[in-house]
């Protein structure tokens, strides 16, 4: 694949990037990524939000419906159809616990880990085949970069959400 220049337009003096410019970047970078492990997700005969309910539960489990829900940031009402739907094809289960009888944690069944820990493997390896344009410096650093900008942008999000309230 052959690199295209960018227009003048797009260029600041000495070449350096823009925030807008890394926004866009960034949005067009995250859509291409995402659709791809969105197509190889659903190769594997689960849509996104099934396969982060189980992929949470492989590596944390049990939890209840709200911790993973605040780990894999979907809606309310996205979480209580997934996990009704993989509670359907028995991959998972939902249990009281002693401590709170009101309260559900959801366990995988045994054909629940054994979907998941064979989607998570090649789910895993579609991801390194995507990112193995990049070497492992430019993994790291990204990782860094995107890490601190994440935990800023969060952060500012927070501070203006509560400067905002009455």
């Amino acid at each position: 694949m052959q690199a295209t220049r960018e227009p003048k337009s797009m260029r600041t003096t000495q070449n350096k990037r823009n925030a807008a410019q890394l926004w866009i970047v960034l949005a067009r970078c995250y859509r291409a990524v995402s659709a791809l492990v969105e197509r190889s997700i659903a190769d594997l005969g689960l849509c996104a939000s099934d396969f982060m309910v189980l992929e949470a539960l492989l590596h944390k489990a049990p939890l209840t419906i709200s911790d993973i829900q605040s780990k894999v940031l979907l809606a309310s009402g996205s979480m209580t159809a997934a996990v009704d739907r993989l509670e359907k094809k028995s991959l998972l289960i939902r249990k009281t616990t002693p401590a709170d009888r009101r309260a559900r944690v959801l366990e995988l069944t045994a054909e629940g880990r054994l979907t998941i820990e064979r989607a998570f493997k090649e789910h895993a390896q579609d991801l390194e085949r995507v990112m193995s344009v990049l070497n492992g410096g430019e993994k790291e650093q990204m990782y860094e970069g995107l890490k601190k900008l994440g935990q800023f942008a969060a952060q500012a999000l927070q501070e203006s959400t509560e400067s905002a309230e009455p």
